[in-house]
C-alpha cells in the first residue's frame, strides 16, 4: 500500500461530493481503508440507544469518514487546494512540500 498524501491536523478541501468545496481539518485517518473523517464534512444522523454518554438517547449527527482521493490538501501560502510531493530537507529528513508554492507543510 502506498502512503498517504494526508495526515491527522492537515486542512483539507473537499473535491467531490455532496460537499464539495467545503474545507475542514482531518480528525482521523484509517488508514487500512483509505479513508479519513474530516471536521464538518459528509455529516451524518445516527441512532444511539441511551448510554453514560448520552443519557437522553436519540439521533445524533457526526461525521463519517470519506475517501481520500476526494480530499486535497490547502497550501499554506494561497489557501488554495494543491497535489504534494516528497523531498528531504537540509538535515536529510523527508518532508511534504506543495507542488503550487514549494512551501513545506508542517
Amino acid at each position: 500500500m502506498s502512503k498517504l498524501h494526508i495526515k491527522k491536523g492537515d486542512n483539507v478541501y473537499v473535491l467531490t461530493g455532496e460537499d464539495r468545496g467545503k474545507t475542514g481539518r482531518v480528525l482521523k485517518v484509517l488508514v487500512s481503508k483509505g479513508r479519513a473523517i474530516v471536521e464538518g464534512v459528509n455529516i451524518v444522523t445516527k441512532a444511539t440507544k441511551p448510554s453514560a454518554q448520552h443519557p437522553q438517547g436519540g439521533l445524533v449527527k457526526m461525521e463519517a469518514p470519506i475517501n481520500i482521493s476526494n480530499l486535497s490538501l490547502i497550501d499554506p501560502k494561497s489557501g488554495k487546494p494543491t497535489r504534494i510531493g516528497r523531498r528531504k530537507n537540509d538535515e536529510g529528513k523527508t518532508v511534504r512540500y506543495s507542488k503550487k508554492s514549494g512551501e513545506e507543510i508542517k
